[in-house]
């Protein structure tokens, strides 16, 4: 039976975003969307709590990743290149075969205040995340804490970019020109690349 395919929970998500995109976030069902693909609600909720969380699936994964971008930089990197570096490495989780999804998944949480506030959360909580892991390398905390705050808003402004209609350039390439445009805004010339 259908319920027991592998990949079940990126068939939902596919078929959430569909359903979204279509008739609308509030107007669609867990139930509807796991019978879109053959399923039943019950199975929806063995691999979401909620309807929104299928928007914010693979959280844990985008997390670790940065993690190990952080990890990864070298011990001389300042605390933005460092960041910058890690959001480089998310290119994975935005290759250009999910650009289409990730573009239709903007556009429904773009259109629901509820969604805008849980992006914000997610946002919130990767700032944290990235604060901690700076600090943890030995950067103090008012230059970890603003390096975290200011590489969540490079973040949500390539993300953006990358998503726009005719972007064709990779992630990574996105994230460098736009923290390029951070160092200059701030008087300095830009290293990563």
């Amino acid at each position: 039976m259908a319920r027991w395919e592998p990949g079940t929970a990126e068939r939902l998500q596919a078929a959430a975003l569909e359903l979204f995109a279509t008739r609308g976030y509030e107007r669609t069902t867990a139930t509807e969307i796991a019978q879109s693909v053959g399923l039943t609600e019950r199975t929806f909720f063995r691999h979401f709590q909620d309807k929104r969380e299928v928007l914010f699936h693979g959280q844990d994964r985008l997390s670790e990743a940065i993690l190990d971008g952080v990890r990864g930089a070298p011990d001389d990197a300042s605390p933005l290149d460092t960041v910058a570096r890690a959001l480089c490495a998310l290119a994975p989780f935005f290759s250009p075969e999910r650009r289409a999804s990730s573009r239709t998944r903007k556009a429904v949480v773009d259109d629901n205040p509820a969604l805008q506030e849980r992006e914000l959360r997610k946002l919130a909580d990767l700032a944290v995340l990235l604060a901690d892991t700076l600090r943890a390398r030995g950067v103090g905390d008012l230059a970890a804490t603003v390096a975290a705050q200011t590489g969540t808003a490079v973040f949500g402004v390539a993300f953006g970019r990358w998503v726009r209609d005719g972007e064709e350039r990779g992630f990574a390439e996105v994230v460098t020109e736009v923290h390029g445009e951070l160092l200059a805004l701030a008087g300095r010339a830009a290293p990563v690349a």
